[in-house]
């Protein structure tokens, strides 16, 4: 778009009244310059003229401006609700990372048997482990699991968000 057009546009969106809004002529000076005025350049070329831009209504002007406030209000909502919802991921990830070096912790602390998980064998006096130890094991396993799943998801929900 020309420069002029532009101004001209301006001045019409702006509410400035019809007789602002007057043709713009363009001309060159011998030295090369270009002048763009409502009135002849002494000893400039004209080269163009400009129509000037259309009028637009207040009640345009209005509806736009409400349009233009509709959408901003749309914009900064889905803004403050992708927010929200990465707050909501890195408070997810926060506690499932806290709950899968717990769960960890616990199966690696978990690995020796306790009281009552052994079972004696009569004949060769040794013990095997019984079905409370593996039992113990599996649980621990799947809470590591678990947790690790979640800790993903939500690893996976912060990067979709970014």
């Amino acid at each position: 778009m020309k420069p002029i057009l532009v101004v001209a546009a301006a001045l019409a969106a702006a509410g400035l009244p019809p007789a602002l809004a007057q043709s713009i002529y363009k001309y060159v000076s011998p030295d090369g310059r270009v002048t763009y005025s409502q009135s002849p350049v002494p000893g400039a070329r004209l080269v163009e003229e400009l129509a000037p831009a259309p009028q637009v209504s207040a009640a345009t002007l209005e509806a736009e401006r409400a349009r233009r406030a509709a959408r901003d209000k749309a914009l900064n909502d889905a803004a403050d609700r992708r927010i929200a919802s990465l707050d909501e991921a890195s408070n997810e990830m926060n506690v499932w990372t806290a709950r899968l070096r717990d769960a960890q912790a616990q199966l690696a602390a978990g690995r020796e048997p306790l009281p009552g998980e052994r079972t004696g064998v009569v004949f060769q006096g040794k013990s095997r482990l019984n079905e409370a130890y593996w039992a113990r094991q599996a649980a621990n396993e799947a809470a590591v699991a678990e947790a690790e799943a979640h800790v993903q998801h939500a690893r996976a929900t912060i990067q979709a968000l970014r």
